[in-house]
């Protein structure tokens, strides 16, 4: 079993970073690589959790997300073709008195048979680097769609004065 631990600082407040975590919409893979639209599938979503199943590149996992906690979100891996066991994310928010948002991420991943085994063995050592971009590519996607957000409301704004 690998845990990994990673960590990012962002302009985003913690409800815009779990918006985007929970968004399960078509082109989910531009704020998330590894949730590519063909492996997506909300099997059910309702208030604050939500069961999908997402994945890529021949790699999928069932989730259960629970966001009820607006400083701490987990997401239980409850099947996959590779990890089983304690496998999963638990995203942290610590906000910041700067108006930032320090968000710390446990990955936990336990392989269920061989291929699970050894790419788990793979994302704890030589792997962190692949896990961490992904991360902060989602973190800067996420900025990026609610600056794209925020200029069109204020677009809006001055027009109609």
């Amino acid at each position: 079993m690998s845990t990994i631990h990673l960590h990012q600082t962002t302009i985003l407040t913690a409800e815009q970073y779990i918006a985007g975590l929970t968004d399960f919409g078509p082109g989910r893979v531009k704020l998330f690589g590894n949730s590519a639209d063909e492996y997506l599938k909300v099997h059910s979503q309702s208030g604050s959790q939500a069961d999908v199943t997402e994945g890529s590149g021949g790699i999928w996992e069932r989730l259960h997300y629970d966001w009820s906690d607006p400083n701490h979100v987990v997401l239980t891996t409850t099947d996959s073709n590779l990890w089983g066991g304690a496998s999963g994310h638990t995203y942290n928010f610590t906000r910041r008195a700067d108006g930032k948002t320090d968000i710390d991420v446990t990955v936990v991943r336990d392989g269920k048979n061989l291929k699970g085994w050894l790419l788990g063995l793979v994302v704890g050592t030589v792997g962190k680097g692949v896990l961490e971009k992904a991360f902060v590519n989602s973190v800067k996607a996420i900025e990026a769609r609610n600056s794209t957000a925020r200029a069109a409301r204020a677009a809006g704004g001055s027009s109609a004065g």
